[in-house]
């Protein structure tokens, strides 16, 4: 099986991508999607990433969506792939009986905690943000905007500098007491979610509460979770952030003790 970054394999509902199918997906942007990585043919949050995808499916096309289909479908595409970057896109064709489910394979994506990450704010928050949905102009927009500017990605914000998610990425904040995730509207990510599960037992408090820009100098640490991993942030805008290493190889133990489901 070749495929590489720049030239992923892409097959849907099973079978090698068409021309007519891929112009179908590049016309009609309504749609969801998640993305994982696979390691060793397994999965970490995999329950997670199948109920996000049928619970999608079921507020956007009106019917669920078989997790045994999806990990049939993933194991279709990846063969004897043991380690890989994968995303399964779902949409539903005007007229079509079933959702059609578009599975993308690119080689695994190098972790994100090696150098820490800065982040510009913008205003805008996601339309119905709790769906990882496809198109988002302005997601995309602010993000390019931030790297631009010389910065890693965006800080998404909302009215008085709320702060909500990153780009592409979930955000939690450490005062030197506990964490706190922005109780604001947010996609909450897979690794975000396995890690809150685990946090109860670490010794480590965990809330979720508003946080604005205005309180960031009042946190000594940062990190941000996604598919790819932790990373710490350094910066939000001139915010620098002192650090925190314990914290931060605390909080990526946990995660990467969570084992990893079968396809």
């Amino acid at each position: 099986m070749t495929f590489s970054a720049s030239h992923p394999l892409i097959e849907v509902d099973g079978r090698p991508a068409t021309e007519d199918g891929l112009r179908f997906r590049a016309l009609d942007h309504y749609g969801h999607f998640t993305a994982m990585q696979v390691r060793d043919g397994r999965v970490r949050g995999l329950a997670l990433h199948l109920a996000r995808l049928d619970s999608a499916t079921r507020e956007m096309f009106g019917a669920g969506l078989d997790g045994e289909r999806v990990r049939a479908l993933l194991r279709h595409a990846l063969g004897d792939v043991r380690d890989a970057s994968a995303r399964v896109h779902v949409q539903w064709p005007e007229g079509s009986a079933d959702a059609t489910v578009m599975v993308t394979v690119r080689p695994p994506a190098d972790p994100v905690g090696g150098r820490p990450v800065t982040l510009m704010s913008v205003p805008y928050l996601r339309t119905a943000p709790h769906l990882k949905r496809l198109g988002d102009f302005g997601q995309a927009h602010y993000g390019r905007l931030a790297v631009r500017a010389g910065f890693d990605s965006a800080l998404l914000t909302g009215d008085g500098g709320v702060v909500a998610e990153g780009a592409v990425a979930n955000i939690c904040f450490w005062d030197g007491t506990s964490l706190a995730w922005p109780d604001a509207p947010v996609l909450v990510g897979i690794t975000m979610a396995l890690l809150e599960a685990q946090l109860p037992g670490s010794g480590l408090s965990s809330v979720r509460r508003e946080v604005t820009l205005a309180e960031l100098p009042r946190f000594q640490a940062a990190f941000v979770t996604n598919a790819r991993g932790i990373a710490a942030v350094s910066r939000v805008d001139s915010t620098e952030f002192p650090g925190e290493p314990g914290l931060l190889k605390t909080v990526t133990d946990l995660y990467e003790g969570v084992e990893g489901d079968r396809l």
